[in-house]
């Protein structure tokens, strides 16, 4: 799993049809490294908020109905003291 911080969103009007429903967000990494990445949000996540990322065949594999062109899914948001 990666650790990260919601930073962004991506709007995107024409998409393949066998995308979930969800907000394509863009999560920085927490890593030191300064990276980012776009992620599926299938929880409805907000801008700042730390969230935990899964990435490859374990964030495809989560949707058991579709075959979902997915490579990175939020999974988790992290609680912090003050959320």
């Amino acid at each position: 799993m990666i650790r990260g911080r919601v930073t962004g969103r991506i709007w995107s009007t024409r998409h393949i049809d066998t995308l979930p429903n969800g907000a394509l967000l863009v999560v920085t990494l927490e890593d030191g490294g300064g990276g980012s990445l776009i992620a599926l949000d299938p929880l409805g996540c907000n801008d700042g908020e730390a969230v935990l990322v899964t990435q490859g065949s374990v964030a495809a594999g989560y949707f058991t109905k579709i075959k979902a062109p997915v490579d990175a899914l939020i999974i988790g948001s992290i609680d912090e003291e003050g959320s």
